[in-house]
């Protein structure tokens, strides 16, 4: 059940199981969409100047980096739906939203943020569910995360941006690109979440018997409390978190007590066991219906994808892959793990700022034309 689960839509989900023995101006559409529905269908991305580029970057130190303040109270928050979500916003210029992967919070982007608020105005956002953001008790689904962050591009950024996500946060900028185009300018993805298949087919469903409905049904639920509960307590235990990190960190340097601290900091809040049981019994059993080919193939903005090719979870055949749906990709191969962005930070800010140098808005525009 674990690898099954983990292997799919947030490979990231390994990091709790597998380690634990089981942009409103009227501007012209940059990432036009079918919306008649949600289907997202394969990408329509372009490298920008470089077109169906693939470079290959070594790793170097990042020492002398300025980093993030870890602030435990956080930085800024916004009232989203009742539910209290955190941000860090930083510099002046055109914007960037940063999107998080599984299990992590705004402080993961701590090595991009001051050097990509030099030229750009960036913000970083913790999802609903995640980080200092709070612990909400609804069902989460990939809808919940792109209405999450096409509200706070609507309310907050208030101009077109670039969303760049890792893993989980990059499905999630995928999605919310297809749903407010009009404020994508461009989507770049670090070693992003999200399966290949056809989302369209729906899933074979049976009647439930009586003993299927009222007592396998309520064993099955109390079996996945007690051991879902167990497997969360382990994983919020500062040795297992380190000693995963170092497991997809190619150069684990960077794993710190800073890291450690924003990971097990949000576990201790209210409800983060009931969020983290709704996660894996949910949203992750159901989330076949979410497709990268889908999601793809509704997008027509510039794509870039950071990727850490040294990932034990999400290996570059998938970077590939995903340049063979949209062969204008601009590819960056990195040698590093699951979060580049915080293994080899210079790496990944001279790779991002030299994309968005190139990407105008006069070419974003030619993308949808």
């Amino acid at each position: 059940m674990a690898s099954s689960i983990s292997a799919s839509l947030f490979p990231s989900l390994r990091f709790h199981l597998t380690k634990n023995h089981l942009s409103f101006y009227n501007h012209r559409s940059r990432c036009e969409m079918n919306r008649r529905s949600f289907g997202v269908k394969g990408i329509v991305a372009s490298g920008v100047s470089v077109m169906a580029s693939t470079l290959n970057v070594e790793p170097e130190p990042s020492q002398g980096l300025e980093r993030l303040p870890y602030k435990p109270d956080g930085y800024n928050y916004w009232t989203w739906r009742g539910h209290k979500i955190h941000y860090v916003v930083q510099g002046e210029g055109s914007p960037i939203v940063l999107i998080h992967g599984f299990g992590a919070s705004a402080f993961h982007w701590r090595y991009n943020i001051p050097e990509l608020a030099k030229t750009h105005k960036v913000y970083a956002l913790d999802l609903l569910g995640f980080g200092w953001s709070d612990k909400a008790l609804v069902e989460y689904n990939a809808m919940v995360w792109r209405e999450q962050v096409v509200d706070f591009l609507k309310e907050i950024v208030k101009e077109p941006a670039v969303l760049v996500g890792n893993s989980l946060g990059g499905f999630t900028a995928l999605v919310a690109a297809t749903g407010l185009p009009e404020l994508v300018n461009g989507v770049v993805l670090l070693n992003s979440a999200g399966q290949f298949g056809d989302g369209s087919k729906e899933p074979k469903t049976s009647e439930e018997s009586s003993l299927q409905k009222f007592i396998l049904k309520p064993l099955k639920e109390v079996f996945q409390r007690v051991v879902l509960g167990v497997i969360f307590w382990q994983s919020k235990q500062p040795d297992r978190i380190m000693s995963v990190l170092k497991s997809v960190y190619k150069d684990s340097t960077n794993v710190d007590d800073y890291l450690v601290e924003s990971i097990t900091r949000p576990a201790s809040d209210p409800n983060a066991r009931e969020v983290y049981y709704r996660l894996m019994t949910g949203f992750m059993l159901n989330q076949s219906k979410y497709t990268l080919d889908a999601v793809l193939s509704e997008l027509s903005c510039p794509l870039l994808l950071l990727w850490g090719d040294l990932d034990p979870w999400v290996g570059p055949a998938k970077a590939n892959r995903i340049k063979e749906l949209y062969p204008k990709t601009t590819l960056v191969n990195l040698q590093a793990g699951h979060c580049p962005h915080d293994e080899t930070p210079e790496l990944v800010n001279k790779a991002l700022l030299n994309w968005l140098s190139n990407l105008t808005p006069e070419e974003a525009y030619l993308q949808t034309v």
